[in-house]
């Protein structure tokens, strides 16, 4: 029998919250407060307004198997099926990447560099390469009310749900996707490009948080042996790409935008901007531009 047979809401909350806190879970309350709303279907509003109702057999059981698959390690955007990135609800899938806090940094500087070239309504054309559940470039369009936007992936179930989140962002008719290795497959001249490629060294892949490791696609994180295996195909090929006056903004690892800056620069696109850190003080987003005629 689960743990939380016949329990309130509000007990059951509680109980489930002290067990993952037993556990050294940093973010037990919320933790708990999702998952018990995903069990059975309630937003925050409807668990306060029913938080005296006891839970039923199924709604019991459905939330001890969410206990045991959190306890076990496994993420709970991962278990609930979706994350929130830059106020947009987003799909996941096993083919791409839970949207993290830090990539909105990417986002963030794309939007100052296109505010300094002028209006944010006006027509642009932008491409986000390696898009996963299309994070970047969803969040650019619903900013971006006259851009087209252009999503690149390997993977055909990337795809697939990048498509689902257009759909449910409201944003497909101004969003294509395009199954390509980075932007290969994409022709034509772009106002910016985006990208968070695969950045963590191979042999580090090992040591990361377990999250990360067991739940993530390998694909989306193993960059090579230096971690810069994806910055050396897409910053040439988007050089060839950008329109004149046009950004390239990529997402960086611990240490590497130093690096990265170099290799823009060795593809003829100028490092105009210092790279943007994130909350944490890590320099997150690279930019290069390519001079105007």
């Amino acid at each position: 029998m689960s743990s939380f047979a016949n329990q309130t809401i509000e007990a059951a909350r509680r109980a489930l919250a002290a067990r993952l806190q037993s556990a050294t879970n940093d973010s037990a309350e919320l933790d708990a407060r999702l998952l018990i709303g995903h069990a059975l279907g309630l937003n925050l509003t409807g668990l306060i307004t029913a938080a005296q109702r006891r839970l039923t057999a199924d709604e019991s059981a459905r939330l001890e198997g969410f206990a045991d698959r959190r306890l076990a390690g496994e993420p709970v955007a991962r278990i609930v099926g979706e994350k929130e990135f830059w106020g947009l609800p987003l799909q996941l899938s096993s083919a791409t990447l839970v949207p993290r806090p830090d990539t909105e940094t990417v986002v963030e500087l794309a939007l100052e560099l296109l505010r300094i070239g002028g209006d944010l309504r006006r027509p642009l054309r932008i491409a986000d390469l390696g898009t996963g559940s299309g994070a970047i470039l969803l969040a650019l369009l619903s900013e971006l009310s006259a851009a087209q936007g252009f999503g690149t992936d390997i993977s055909a179930d990337a795809l697939r749900t990048a498509a689902a989140n257009a759909a449910r962002t409201g944003l497909s008719d101004r969003a294509t996707f395009v199954a390509c290795d980075y932007a290969s497959g994409l022709s034509g001249q772009f106002d910016l490009i985006v990208s968070n490629p695969p950045y963590i060294r191979s042999a580090d892949i090992a040591a990361l948080a377990q999250e990360v490791r067991n739940y993530d696609p390998l694909a989306a994180l193993d960059g090579g042996s230096d971690g810069l295996d994806a910055y050396r195909a897409l910053i040439p090929q988007s050089a060839g790409l950008l329109a004149p006056g046009g950004a390239l903004i990529v997402e960086a690892g611990r240490g590497q935008s130093a690096q990265i800056q170099a290799l823009m620069t060795a593809a003829g696109l100028t490092a105009a901007f210092a790279p943007r850190a994130d909350l944490g003080g890590i320099p997150r987003a690279a930019a290069g531009h390519k001079m105007a005629r």
